[in-house]
This record gives structure tokens, C-alpha cells and sequence, in this order.
């Protein structure tokens, strides 16, 4: 129904959409300092009201929640469907090679810069879509808000606020990430634990161990200090171990002590076997080494028997599950911080929707006190779930289906997105399941195809939930 008619509006309006992308994506929109009126920062302030302006321009009723959060209506009937995507961005960084990051530049059927992906260029998708409503005349009997959240890549403070004033639409899809449909979105346990322990002068020992940046990242790189062991027999016996660890380790000296380094793969904690964990790696090889006796060394022992190298699963934390739908319990050891008298770190969990507080936080908590290591959480951020066979779900799959010709499926993810709180939220679009657009890095892109069909997915999805 109306296919043909979204098909041509669409395609017609291909420069104009290209044009409103380009305009947001020349806005650096990374999270700033507070200002007053300006909670982000004036990057997020600029690119909220340019994105308003564009759909003012268009028609449509506008409104601003203090800078936090806009919004974009369709008509003034009662809301059926609410599309929510976000104008920030994560910092441009660099070594980027076809553009500068605020300079987007359309080359082989791509739109290169920030923000075309993430999610900039969904965004302005979907408002085209209900644009292609709008203008085509299509009756709709019910409204749909599109909303342009502002913090989305540094916490979504910005939909806690605007939820505390709004309720949630009966309906709510992302095009923050890609097809067909992300229904399911694991829990998480944001492991922090720490542990004291006598000062010991006892030689060989460990002055210092330090690894990880982000609980949510596989730690790449860590190093740890030693005094009193023999730099050569050292270096030769790290060596033995890195095809079996696969991590590869560098022995220099610094200040008088012996520093090994250890050099590994990033990767994302939702994915943790696709990174090569140097924390874990240099832990593993801190045990075989032979220091004098402690209460430091015991510790190093407790979390290599706890959360040892190459398990990402957490078997041995005793916490290891999985059910059909959301697949397997994950776990990343990411950040570890060592001296002589005390520890702290962290690990990120990905739990399945069978996991609660009594079958996976306490008996972490159990275990971990067992070695005398205190993990500190006393709650869990619960997982989400939305039918997949709900009509809601149902349609979105078929009206992918209708423009790709590919079978639509529901997908369960260890990552959270922008509708992981939401009853009835899922993550829909607006990338093809085959495309890899370089999103957080350099070159980013949007596959300019994508964001045309996008936009004619999200008016049939509109057509078929509102008329």
C-alpha cells in the first residue's frame, strides 16, 4: 500500500535529504561542558536547533525540552509510534583519510563525516519518511514523534528527562543501529571489586600492575613492574608463553625495576572473544613466575583462578549461563589496577535474559569473597525484551522484507541501545546487516542507498501502524 508512491517521493527527494544531512554533519556535536540553557554544551545546543529548524521548515509541529531533547510531530492525534534517534556524536579523533570529519563529502554512493551513520543520517531518514506521509497525503489516523535526543553516546540523561515529563509512545523504534529488528538486549553487571593485603619486601615481587581504560573495552595493553628478578630469564620465559596466550610481551627495565609489558587486541565487552585480552595475559603470566610468597601473589592467584585467560563466559566466576533466545552469559575482565598494599578493577558482564541478582550478582559476590575480594554491586541492569512475535515487531519485519526482498529476522545483541529501558522499544536500522560504516572511527560513512531505502522502510512502517 503506497509503495509506489514513497518510492518516487523518496528518490525525487534524494539531493534535498543529502543536503539536511550534510548541513547537521558539519556541526561538531560531541558532548561539551555545561553552559546555562545549554546542558551539552554548545555543539549540542547548535545541532538540536538546526535539526528543529529543518522539520519546522518542513510543516511539522516542533518542541524543545530545555535543550535536552527535541521533537518532531507528525499531526496532532494521538501518538502511535515515536522514532527515536540522536544528534551527538562520539569525538571525531583522527587519521581520518577521504574528508575531514566536519567536512562530509559524498564519494562512490558513500556520504563520508561524523555523524553520518551515528546517527545523524538515520535521523534526518526518518523524518523524510514522515515527510513523504505528509506531503503525499497519505491519511494517518494517529501521530508519530520523531525525537532527537542530545546524549545519547555519553549516558541518554537526555531521554531520562524528557521521559520524566512524556510517556512512552505504545511504540518506539532506534535507526541507531541496524537491520532487521534488535529485540533483545542482554543485562549487564558492571563488576567493581577491590581487595587489600599486607605490604610485603620479600624478593622476587610485584611493585605495580596497571591495565584498562573503559569497562566496556578488552584491554590491549598492560604492564607491570617487578624488583629482584633476572631481566634475561624473564624475557626468554615470557616469549614461551605468547603463542599459547596469544599475547606478545616486551621486558625492559625502567627506574631500577623490571617492566613487562603486554600487547593484545582491543574489543567491545558485548564481544569479548573477538578481542585478545593483555590483562588477562600478563596476569597468567605474572602466576608462573617465580616471585616470593604473599599476600599480593595470593590475590594474583584468586583472580586468575576467578577470571582466567580466555574464558569470556564466566565459568570460572560461577556465573556461566545461557538460554535459547538471548544466548550465552559473556564476560570481559577489563581494568586492574595493583600495588603493594591494595587492588581494584573490573569486569563487564553480558547477561541473557535467564540471568537475575540471585543466580548471577550473588554468587559472584559469593566467589569473589571467598578469595577475600569484595565486589562491591548490589544491583544489576536488567535485560530487555520485546516479543518478537508482537504486531508491532511483526511489521517491521515485513515491511523490510517488502523493500529488500531479504527474509527479516529478529537479532539478540550484548550491547544496549537507545530503547534498552523502553517497554515496547526496539533498535530498527538504518544500516544493511552486511555493512561495516566505520561508526566511532575514522571515515565514517553512510551508504547513501541505505538511508534512501531506510527512509521508504520507516514511511510503510508509519503507513502500516498509523493509517
Amino acid at each position: 500500500m503506497y509503495r509506489e508512491q514513497i518510492d518516487k517521493y523518496i528518490d525525487a527527494h534524494r539531493t534535498e535529504m543529502l543536503e539536511d544531512i550534510i548541513e547537521l554533519c558539519k556541526i561538531d556535536s560531541a558532548k561539551g561542558s555545561y553552559r546555562p540553557g545549554k546542558p551539552y554544551g554548545q555543539g549540542c545546543f547548535e545541532v538540536l536547533h538546526e535539526a528543529l529548524h529543518i522539520g519546522e521548515c518542513y510543516g511539522f509541529s516542533i518542541h524543545n525540552y530545555d535543550n535536552y531533547v527535541g521533537t518532531i510531530d507528525l499531526n496532532n492525534e494521538e501518538r502511535q509510534l515515536d522514532i527515536l534517534a540522536h544528534l551527538d556524536i562520539v569525538p571525531a579523533g583522527d587519521d581520518w583519510t577521504v574528508t575531514e570529519p566536519f567536512e562530509p563529502v559524498e564519494k562512490d554512493g558513500k556520504l563520508y563525516g561524523r555523524g553520518t551513520a551515528d546517527d545523524k543520517g538515520p535521523a534526518i531518514a526518518a523524518l523524510y519518511a514522515m515527510r513523504a506521509v505528509k506531503e503525499l497525503g497519505i491519511p494517518v489516523k494517529k501521530n508519530v514523534r520523531l525525537i532527537l535526543g542530545t546524549d545519547e553516546e555519553c549516558g541518554s540523561s537526555d531521554i531520562e528527562h524528557y521521559y520524566s515529563v512524556e510517556k512512552e509512545a505504545p511504540m518506539t523504534f532506534s535507526p541507531d543501529a541496524s537491520f532487521p529488528v534488535i529485540n533483545i538486549e542482554k543485562g549487564s553487571l558492571h563488576g567493581k571489586f577491590t581487595a587489600e593485603f599486607a605490604k610485603s619486601e620479600a624478593l622476587p615481587r610485584m611493585i605495580s600492575f596497571q591495565s584498562g581504560t573503559k569497562s566496556n573495552v578488552v584491554p590491549s595493553r598492560a604492564e607491570a613492574l617487578f624488583e629482584g628478578l633476572d631481566g634475561s630469564d624473564t624475557e626468554a620465559f615470557a616469549h614461551t608463553l605468547e603463542e599459547e596466550l596469544g599475547i606478545r610481551f616486551d621486558v625492559t627495565s625502567e627506574n631500577g625495576y623490571m617492566k613487562i609489558e603486554a600487547f593484545g587486541e582491543n574489543g567491545h565487552a558485548s564481544t569479548p572473544w573477538k578481542g585478545k585480552n593483555a590483562l588477562t595475559g600478563l596476569l597468567a603470566l605474572i602466576e608462573k613466575l617465580p616471585l616470593a610468597e604473599c599476600g599480593q601473589l595470593e590475590k594474583v592467584r584468586a583472580l586468575n583462578a576467578l577470571m582466567p585467560h580466555g574464558d569470556w563466559l564466566g565459568k570460572d566466576l560461577g556465573i556461566a549461563m545461557e538460554d535459547e533466545i538471548s544466548g550465552p552469559l559473556t564476560l570481559a575482565f577489563s581494568i586492574l589496577e595493583i600495588d603493594e598494599t591494595s587492588l581494584k578493577g573490573e569486569f563487564d558482564s553480558r547477561c541473557p535474559i535467564c540471568s537475575n541478582v540471585e543466580n548471577t550478582l550473588k554468587p559472584a559476590k559469593k566467589n569473589m569473597k571467598a578469595h577475600g575480594i569484595l565486589l562491591s554491586n548490589d544491583s544489576m541492569n536488567p535485560p530487555h525484551h520485546v516479543s518478537g512475535d508482537s504486531e508491532f515487531v511483526q511489521t517491521l519485519l515485513r515491511c523490510y522484507e517488502i523493500y529488500t526482498g531479504n527474509k527479516g529476522e529478529c537479532v539478540a545483541i550484548g550491547g544496549g541501545t537507545y530503547v534498552h529501558h523502553l517497554k515496547n522499544g526496539v533498535a530498527f536500522g538504518a544500516s544493511m546487516p552486511e555493512t561495516e560504516n566505520h561508526m566511532h572511527g575514522p571515515d565514517e560513512f553512510a551508504v547513501i542507498d541505505e538511508l534512501l531505502k531506510s527512509a521508504k522502510i520507516f514511511a510503510q512502517v508509519i503507513v502500516e501502524l498509523c493509517c
